[in-house]
């Protein structure tokens, strides 16, 4: 059988698929239209490739005076298998929209989109990180939770009161990339290992060698790595040319 065959019997098979798919529900009218839509809640959280985020994510549509519109219709995309549910709405009477967001099968950051428009056609938008981790990165963030978390997130929970504002050093969270980027593995693996002290810091960071053995530090690392804003980009290795 030709190639072009075999086009002509796909492009029929996959017509006539399509023919027999049932209809989706019909995407409502906007009651009202914003000029803007903006971030919420929900943005830069970390779970596993694959994994819902924990929080859904909620955006809000204003208008040109910043005051919340109900009625608004909000569509969201995401590249690389990232799914909403669900993909679009309407503005509830707060303005606000709300999806459940899961993340790709790959590791690292997923950026999706929110759009809206106002009543000429023209569309607003706000893009909203989110991070995808590995089996590494997860390990390095399960231990965080039991070993670092405390001394480095300054906010308290219901159920993590933090230690963060009792130290004379503050302990850097592990997001702060800025800080943290420029460090390289061999010194934050030394850090994690030996404590402050080994790295001419603070002592009030304890080391953690006789309790984390070297590959659960090193995915202590990984997860740091991962969730760095702004992102961590290390360097490669550069020939020079000819």
């Amino acid at each position: 059988m030709s190639r072009t065959w075999l086009s002509i019997v796909a492009t029929v098979a996959l017509t006539s698929a399509c023919a027999r798919r049932p209809a989706g529900p019909a995407e409502p009218q906007p009651k009202a239209f914003g000029a803007a839509v903006v971030s919420v809640s929900g943005e830069k959280q970390a779970a596993g490739v694959g994994a819902q985020l924990d929080q859904p994510v909620v955006v809000q549509v204003n208008d040109a005076k910043g005051t919340a519109v109900a009625g608004a219709l909000v569509r969201f995309t995401g590249a690389g298998g990232v799914g909403f549910q669900p993909d679009h709405g309407l503005t509830g009477a707060d303005g606000q929209f709300t999806t459940n967001v899961g993340l790709g099968s790959a590791s690292g950051w997923y950026r999706i989109v929110a759009t809206t428009q106002d009543s000429t056609g023209k569309a607003a938008e706000v893009q909203i990180d989110e991070v995808a981790l590995g089996y590494q990165e997860r390990l390095g963030q399960k231990l965080n939770e039991i070993h670092c978390i405390r001394c480095h997130d300054s906010e308290s929970t219901a159920e993590r009161v933090s230690n963060h504002d009792n130290l004379e050093a503050k302990p850097h969270a592990f997001t702060d990339g800025a800080i943290l980027n420029p460090m390289s593995d061999a010194a934050l693996i030394a850090m994690i290992g030996h404590g402050g002290a080994a790295l001419n810091k603070s002592a009030e960071m304890p080391p953690y060698a006789n309790t984390l053995t070297r590959v659960e530090i090193e995915a202590l690392v990984a997860y740091l790595r991962a969730v760095a804003d702004p992102p961590y980009r290390p360097q490669g290795i550069f020939y020079a040319s000819n």
